[in-house]
């Protein structure tokens, strides 16, 4: 106990670090907040620590990979078909929307298409009722059908080229980032034609790869949506495989998570993205002396145009937050090995964890897009009945308006709290099974947390920092 005690202590001081006048991302003045900012981290910290005793004391060995589950049913083949049928048929209309619609980002569909139903709301949606993206993804749709008509009418496809066990996850990572630096850099992502595009780029590249590899190969290891998506399903109540469907506890999908290159990667993007999202709101970051302003200073005087120097900013800024998260993970793994005398290896170890980070990623979308996802959302009743922003109304609801009175900015702030604890404390149980597992000892166990401890104090405070720097 003395041990969690000089750990306990330097972690509930991390929380000191975090700035006490902020304003909150998304939900206005950090005035209108009842408690300080500080007691949240220090609240924060504290159940991080509580919850890591307790772990310590009542968790003497594994018992997540042991938990049962319950078969539900099997679902036809033709609700797949027809969920295939609907992700083209949706992906069509957002293409086609953003290039023949209203170049208005507010009036035409793409936009809240892309960044909030499909980026938001599908995560939300995977974590309640399964991978639903496996379904919907319209390049797998493509892929499969495809491969289904060959069959049946020329013998079959040649067979696909094998994938390469080294790029692993990496070229999903990079797909993921990719959408990031879209979605948060890019100065077209206003205009729904360039997104339509990009679009079109992303499902060729998909398509040309599953060509390649395989369809189910491909999607697993490459598709960045697919990929993400996926993870969060992990959490999810309901295990769908071969249309088969069982009801397992909380968390013990995230052990299913492939140990791949690459894995690591993934996560800490998702994490590091969402993280730049909040932090580039911040006065840290675009205040009159800020870095967003200081690196964009220096790509100018290099010779970028004025435009291109506030891109090439922000890129620097998303690259440097992914490497900070990617970092703090990475020291949390080193931390582990040398606690846990050395064995397994550190590259072994950092595929081992990944699954821990699952539940922070979802936390940090939670907390950052649950206020977006709630109020922009409610844009699809009336975007639907005008996809294309040219006056139809083809549904009758073209007339409809965003109710922004249904949450408050109080509740808000607490769904977004709320939902970084329970994420970490989540992780903590899934890093102290994990590393039950691994060590033989249970005291070396233990020990091999306390570097998790630390990081994950760390992400909570870094998350409400990110939440309370969004500029007013």
């Amino acid at each position: 106990m003395p041990r969690l005690l000089r750990i306990g202590l330097p972690v509930a001081l991390a929380a000191l670090a975090v700035p006490a006048s902020a304003t909150a991302h998304g939900v206005g003045q950090r005035a209108d907040l009842p408690i300080p900012l500080w007691l949240f981290a220090w609240a924060a910290a504290f159940v991080l620590v509580a919850s890591f005793v307790a772990l310590s004391v009542l968790w003497p060995k594994p018992v997540l990979a042991d938990a049962r589950t319950r078969f539900l049913g099997r679902a036809p083949l033709v609700l797949e078909v027809l969920a295939g049928a609907l992700g083209i048929f949706a992906f069509a209309v957002i293409v086609y929307a953003g290039l023949e619609g209203s170049q208005t980002a507010t009036a035409n569909i793409a936009p809240t298409a892309i960044f909030v139903l499909v980026w938001v709301g599908i995560p939300f949606a995977s974590v309640l009722f399964g991978d639903v993206f496996a379904v919907l993804s319209p390049w797998r749709a493509i892929g499969r059908g495809v491969g289904w008509a060959a069959a049946r009418v020329g013998g079959g496809l040649p067979a696909p080229i094998r994938y390469p066990d080294r790029l692993g996850r990496w070229p999903a990572a990079a797909m993921i980032l990719a959408f990031a630096w879209i979605e948060l850099v890019w100065s077209g992502r206003e205009a729904p034609s360039s997104l339509a595009i990009a679009a079109l780029i992303y499902a060729a590249v998909m398509l040309v790869g599953m060509s390649c590899f395989g369809a189910e190969k491909w999607c697993r290891n490459a598709d960045g949506f697919g990929v993400a998506f996926s993870l969060f399903a992990l959490l999810a109540p309901l295990d769908w495989k071969d249309r088969r469907c069982r009801l397992r506890a909380p968390l013990v999908g995230a052990l299913q998570m492939p140990q791949v290159a690459g894995s690591a990667a993934v996560v800490c993007v998702l994490i590091g993205s969402t993280s730049f999202d909040g932090f580039s709101q911040g006065n840290v970051w675009t205040g009159a002396s800020g870095l967003a302003q200081q690196l964009s200073d220096l790509f100018a005087a290099l010779g970028f145009a004025t435009g291109t120097a506030v891109e090439a900013a922000y890129t620097v800024g998303l690259l440097l937050v992914v490497g900070v998260i990617g970092g703090l993970y990475w020291l949390a793994v080193v931390g582990m090995n040398r606690s846990g005398a050395g064995k397994p290896p550190t590259t072994e170890l950092a595929r081992s964890f990944a699954h821990t980070l699952i539940p922070i990623a979802l936390a940090y979308v939670v907390a950052h897009y649950f206020s977006l996802f709630v109020f922009q959302g409610q844009a699809t009743i009336f975007l639907i009945s005008d996809p294309l922003g040219d006056g139809s109304d083809i549904f009758g609801t073209s007339q409809s308006a965003i109710n922004y009175s249904i949450l408050s900015a109080n509740l808000i702030w607490y769904t977004q709290v709320a939902a970084l604890v329970i994420g970490h404390v989540a992780a903590l149980v899934l890093a102290h099974d994990r590393a039950l597992e691994t060590w033989a000892d249970p005291r070396v166990a233990i020990r091999s947390q306390y570097w998790m401890l630390l990081v994950m104090v760390a992400f909570t405070c870094m998350g409400l920092w990110f939440l309370s720097a969004a500029a007013s």
